[in-house]
């Protein structure tokens, strides 16, 4: 059996279902990550930590890779402190977004790697430009193109790239395509699915258990990036039409993100429902900030119509668990969310600026949602024919890593 060395700044995040797996079938696994980590059981977790921040008046565009470097150092200290206790990993799995694999080559020469490819910046193509409104195109294109630096670096080194989406590979330079897997992380299907006799009852004392339409929304951060602003403008029109209609939406209002922070330290729910509040039933909308995942299954469980749109961008776990637990999602026709939805068949994707559709679709949900059965039942298969997480990605995962740790 192997040393296995996992990299990753909030382990265990998308590395955990494997690294069980690896542990399990009697590799000694280990994984280096910052304060945000957290370790599984049988897993040794390593954290580092920067002694310094960035260099004042730094050139900008070099800003992100001395970051990288910084905190790359550190992961470097952690991995000498590993090899000087004897670990000595045939093989490296590491998310390099943040810098920590930089050094790793020169510590353990040996071992392959494996780079995890989640989001190579674009000024073109990707979710900078493509909502003039709040996200416009960048004036110093270069200086988004030099996020890419310490990334570079780690896909030169690797024997091999995973990605999630073929989106996701659509991104990468040319020249590491031919390196790059695409495997999700998966969807734990066992466990998400629509619940036979969901019951939900909010911090209000309101009970929610299926008697009338349901409209749901999630988004870690409700930002535009993650289409908030078109969900709130579509609903004055939906709960006008449709009076017993609820809406939950689950996500925090807070500064944060993926997308460009709200201006003047305020967020974006405190700009944008006070856009529309007098169109807005405050009794039937409820925002519930983020809760518990079981809860946020039952929540999906009781959904009419799941709203899940996003920019070019790193597609939410959200989405696919929604298309588990059989929603019908009403969704944006944007490049991530078609690697995992056709239109008509498992979902339903509508331009993502067109208001109006929208609240066209969710009316027509809450009216006749027996319509949209098909659709829901297909959505789960498309799952557990592409993203079931035992039966699709972590046998792909084990078919990539096995060469790896069998080879001298």
């Amino acid at each position: 059996m192997s040393d296995v060395l996992f990299v990753h700044n909030n382990f265990p995040a998308q590395f955990g279902f494997i690294a069980q797996r690896l542990r399990a079938d009697g590799h000694r696994c280990v994984a280096i990550a910052s304060e945000t980590g957290r370790a599984p059981e049988g897993i040794e977790l390593v954290k580092w930590s920067a002694n310094r921040g960035t260099t004042d008046g730094i050139l900008p565009s070099a800003v992100r890779i001395e970051a990288d470097l910084i905190r790359g150092g550190a992961a470097a200290e952690a991995a000498l402190a590993l090899r000087s206790r004897g670990f000595d990993p045939k093989l490296i799995i590491g998310h390099p977004g943040w810098g920590e694999t930089t050094y790793l080559r020169e510590i353990f020469p040996r071992a392959r790697q494996i780079a995890y490819a989640e989001y190579f910046y674009r000024s073109v193509g990707g979710d900078v430009g493509f909502d003039p409104e709040f996200s416009p195109a960048s004036a110093s294109p270069h200086l988004l193109a030099a996020k890419n630096a310490g990334m570079a670096l780690a896909f030169g080194e690797a024997e091999a790239i995973v990605t999630p989406t073929p989106f996701q590979r659509s991104l990468l330079p040319p020249m590491v395509r031919d390196r790059t897997h695409v495997i999700h992380e998966g969807i734990d299907t066992t466990s998400i699915k629509r619940h036979s006799t969901p019951r939900l009852t909010l911090a209000n004392g309101k009970v929610i258990d299926g008697s009338r339409p349901l409209i749901t929304f999630i988004s870690r951060h409700l930002e535009p990036l993650r289409g908030f602003h078109i969900f709130l403008r579509a609903l004055p029109r939906v709960m006008a039409a449709v009076p017993d209609a609820d809406v939950v939406v689950i996500g925090a209002d807070e500064p944060g993100g993926y997308g460009r922070p709200a201006p003047d330290g305020k967020t974006w729910g405190q700009l944008l429902i006070a856009e529309v509040a007098g169109g807005l039933d405050r009794s039937r909308i409820h925002f519930v900030g983020r809760v518990p995942h079981p809860l946020m299954i039952e929540a999906l469980s009781l959904s009419t119509a799941h709203v899940y749109y996003t920019y070019p961008f790193v597609v939410s776990w959200s989405l696919l668990e929604a298309m588990a637990a059989e929603c019908f999602v009403i969704a944006s026709n944007t490049a991530p969310v078609r690697d995992a939805i056709t239109n008509g068949q498992d979902g339903v994707l509508l331009d993502f600026f067109n208001v109006g559709a929208l609240s066209d679709a969710l009316i027509e949900a809450c009216r006749d949602p027996q319509k949209f059965t098909p659709m829901r039942k297909a959505a789960r298969e498309t799952i557990l024919a592409r993203y079931d997480r035992a039966t699709i990605c972590e046998p792909a995962w084990l078919r990539l890593v096995a060469p790896m740790l069998e080879a001298g």
